[in-house]
């Protein structure tokens, strides 16, 4: 007999079904029957013949008619939420109690000036029956009938899914090393949680980063115990044990020492470190291509990414942005117009924003491979306490669950790679300053009537500023907990969740940089700069088309970022880049982004406990 799990309000219902061929509304009623029994005061509903609502499949959140049968449009175990649930008649009565207060101006005289708004939100909070109270318990304009259920009237902050998998990946890894003492039962039902997507929810808060991630990997640990909350793509976010038994999957037992075993480590920072450093990387690459952009529109020179300069200081950074540089802007090899239309002029030096890129870029490459190799370290690691030695019969305490080296490398990730973000607002600058680009003002037409890019480059300089907060070192704090047992964290959650911040505003700051420098372009022509730039203008405007008149700028932005999030601005310039390097100088491969990669657990007979 298939059955269904219903959500309504707080409460996820089972109810069989006898006959798949019952309309979607039976099932609703049936489930309010189930949701009313349980509650003393029949859930706030006084009579549920009045009851509206809508059936949702909580996988997509597809609509279901209420005439629809349950074995045309369900499957057997599939979890369906009740929204919008409106007591009409209750409704109603609350309509009259507000209307009556416009019968006086002192009644009048209270609602504008907000008085009767916390008295609606204290009807909202104590009667979930009250729903329908404009832009508070429903949406604004074509929403209005949206009602937004009362435990939703609140942000909360879980990690997305997405990261919440690579924290059980990272966690599983550290567990099949066989140094924490857990069954393999245990471990095997973690990978089918992992394998079914069946992730827990994780609050992105709560880290000191010191005797692990205790309370992330806590949560971790509950939903895979079958408690607390559970997301999966088939239930969407649901009580844990539902979302596991439709999976037919079976809740974790604690076996002894295996509840420490899986909330002690690093796997929180780590998870989210090794997101920051991945996205730090892409950026990097790209920042040099955006940069050459820039600097064929301000009609820059190539002479100061001369090979010759920087072997006298030979960092490999460096190096590779000169090399990046030559192999875009080279003209023996990508003949550009704009840069022959300057050849003969007397500028001897270009501003540092332009010449010294390989100097500032570089060190920022080198940031990154050097706190690459730390998480790198750091995932294939051991950072359970205490750590079982099987074939030396002991069990050991230790350290290893401090988070310091990775807190440390994530502090100086952030303070690196912000680099890219504050040079390139001073390129934006030099782009919309009509006295350093002989450009138009804010590279518009008809200055005045239009704003341009004023007001992006506001935006790029308001991104930069926060970044100067988010670069303070969080790792250099420490606050004693337990009672002062661990009287020494690293506060690397904080390090890692900012880190990732400071990298999305570089992204951002970049994509408007991108898209002031293909708008320069548009005052250049006829003239065009080289191959890969051209390829490179060309992926923006299939896009994002030419600035003629101000417009809404922030799809513009959020478009352009997405093509560096997905390196869409690599992919296209990368390969001119490789072919230079092969047919210039045949000893030299430019650096390719390597994954981080998960060591192999080492053989089950020596260091996993058999049960």
């Amino acid at each position: 007999m298939p059955r269904f799990t219903v959500h309504v309000r707080d409460e996820w219902l089972t109810v069989p079904c006898k006959d798949a061929t019952c309309s979607i509304k039976w099932l609703a009623f049936e489930a309010l029957k189930r949701y009313i029994k349980n509650k003393p005061d029949n859930g706030g509903i006084q009579h549920i013949k009045d009851v509206h609502f809508v059936v949702r499949r909580c996988q997509g959140l597809g609509l279901l008619d209420n005439d629809d049968t349950i074995e045309d449009v369900l499957e057997d175990n599939d979890f369906v939420e009740l929204g919008n649930i409106t007591n009409m008649v209750y409704m109603f009565s609350v309509c009259r109690e507000i209307d009556q207060s416009f019968s006086s101006w002192l009644a009048l005289k209270r609602l504008f000036f907000g008085d009767c708004l916390p008295q609606i939100l204290n009807l909202v909070l104590q009667d979930e029956s009250i729903t329908f109270v404009y832009g508070i318990t429903t949406g604004f304009g074509k929403f209005a009938r949206t009602v937004i259920p009362v435990s939703k009237l609140k942000y909360i902050y879980p990690l997305s899914p997405e990261r919440t998998r690579m924290l059980l990946a990272l966690r599983i890894n550290v567990l099949a090393k066989g140094y924490s003492g857990v069954s393999l039962e245990t471990l095997h039902r973690m990978i089918q949680a992992f394998n079914a997507s069946c992730l827990s929810y994780v609050p992105e808060k709560g880290t000191v980063g010191a005797s692990g991630d205790l309370a992330p990997l806590s949560h971790l640990a509950l939903g895979l115990m079958g408690e607390g909350k559970m997301w999966s793509p088939k239930s969407g976010w649901a009580d844990a044990k539902y979302v596991l038994e439709a999976h037919g999957l079976k809740p974790i037992s604690l076996k002894p020492k295996e509840g420490l075993a899986l909330i002690n480590g690093t796997q929180m920072i780590t998870s989210l470190g090794a997101e920051a450093v991945e996205r730090a990387e892409a950026i990097a690459r790209q920042a040099d291509i955006i940069a050459a952009l820039t600097l064929e529109v301000l009609k820059g020179t190539t002479k100061a990414f001369d090979s010759d300069i920087h072997e006298l200081r030979p960092h490999p950074g460096q190096k590779e942005v000169a090399l990046r540089f030559r192999s875009l802007l080279d003209s023996d090899h990508h003949p550009s117009e704009i840069a022959e239309s300057h050849r003969f002029c007397d500028r001897v030096q270009d501003a540092y924003t332009m010449r010294c890129c390989p100097q500032v870029h570089g060190i920022v490459n080198d940031t990154i491979e050097f706190v690459k190799k730390i998480i790198n370290t750091e995932i294939n690691s051991a950072t359970d306490n205490p750590m079982v030695f099987a074939e030396r019969g002991e069990t050991i305490s230790g350290g290893n669950f401090h988070g310091e080296y990775p807190a440390k490398a994530l502090d100086y990730l952030a303070i690196g790679v912000h680099e890219l973000a504050s040079i390139s607002e001073r390129r934006i600058e030099r782009l919309c300053n009509p006295s350093l680009s002989e450009l138009p003002a804010f590279l518009v037409n008809e200055g005045g009537l239009n704003s341009g890019f004023m007001i992006a480059h506001c935006t790029a300089a308001a991104l930069v500023s926060e970044n100067k907060v988010l670069c303070h070192p969080s790792s250099i704090d420490s606050l004693s907990t337990s009672a002062a047992t661990e009287d020494h964290v690293s506060m690397g959650g904080w390090a890692a969740r900012k880190a990732l911040r400071v990298v999305e505003h570089v992204e951002q700051v970049l994509a408007i940089e991108l898209l002031a420098a293909c708008q320069g372009i548009e005052f250049l022509r006829p003239l065009r700069t080289t191959t890969p730039l051209e390829k490179v203008y060309d992926l923006v405007r299939a896009t994002v088309k030419p600035w003629i008149k101000d417009r809404f700028m922030a799809p513009d932005i959020e478009a352009v970022h997405r093509l560096l999030v997905d390196q869409k601005v690599w992919n296209i310039a990368g390969p001119y880049i490789e072919k230079y390097c092969m047919e210039y100088i045949p000893e030299s491969r430019p650096s390719s982004p390597t994954a981080f990669a998960l060591d192999p657990p080492p053989s089950p007979r020596k260091r996993v406990r058999l049960e």
